[in-house]
């Protein structure tokens, strides 16, 4: 079996169209959305859009991540990201929010062989291979993935770092972001996993697309969007 593991487009739909162009030659029998799916300035209802063809075209599977829920919240006085929040929900169609606020925490696949999430299978905030600036422990890894079944594979994204840890009979592994990058390199990110059962092989995918063209939308459109490209184009990000 081969799945195709995707996450943390956050709203840049020029990284997304070259992600989708490569995960289509590679024909996987099954598409995985990580979550972060519209926080971002690179034209999110674009982004929004593609996704939603993406689900409607081949089934992908999707688990929300940490800034779906910011969006799910009602914006008060004291919302952190307010100001980015309220333009979001101005350019997105109306529901967006709320429809990725809703999604699971956790998607199982291939007999439950496979297991992803954003964060941790029960929380779309808490790091799962990220301790602070360094890579987390496996005992506290083990902590935090809890009981994971009949899993063989647990893949996440949240850290926008690419790692791929064994534990014992399990392997887990922190997909790279399809935008906002974090270690100078503003190539898109994707994952391919292959195999069944106990047996899996990952491939981490760095794929090229139009960083410059992205980083122009943002600077005419978005919401703080000179920061929103200087980030795009260096390939280090900003907490969000």
């Amino acid at each position: 079996m081969r799945i195709a593991v995707f996450g943390d487009v956050h709203g840049n739909r020029f990284a997304l169209e070259a992600v989708a162009q490569d995960i289509e030659r590679h024909a996987p029998d099954a598409w995985v959305n990580l979550g972060d799916q519209v926080f971002g300035g690179a034209d999110p209802a674009g982004a929004w859009q593609l996704q939603q063809q993406l689900k409607s075209g081949y089934g992908v599977l999707e688990v929300r991540g940490n800034t779906d829920e910011r969006l799910g919240h009602p914006l008060t006085a004291t919302t952190q990201k307010r100001e980015m929040l309220a333009w979001l929900h101005a350019v997105l169609p109306e529901g967006a929010g709320a429809a990725v606020a809703s999604l699971p925490t956790r998607v199982t696949l291939a007999d439950g062989a496979v297991m992803a999430a954003h964060g941790t299978p029960d929380s779309a905030w808490q790091y799962l291979l990220r301790d602070g600036k360094a890579w987390a422990s496996d005992d506290l890894v083990r902590e935090r993935l809890g009981d994971t079944g009949a899993a063989r594979m647990v893949i996440v994204g949240h850290s926008h770092l690419e790692h791929v840890r064994q534990l014992g009979d399990l392997t887990v592994v922190n997909a790279g972001a399809v935008s906002r990058q974090k270690d100078g390199s503003p190539l898109a990110r994707w994952v391919l996993l292959e195999g069944e059962g106990q047996g899996w092989n990952v491939t981490f995918r760095r794929v090229p697309y139009d960083v410059e063209a992205a980083a122009r939308w943002a600077e005419e459109h978005a919401h703080k969007g000179e920061k929103e490209a200087a980030q795009l184009r260096t390939g280090q990000s900003r907490k969000h």
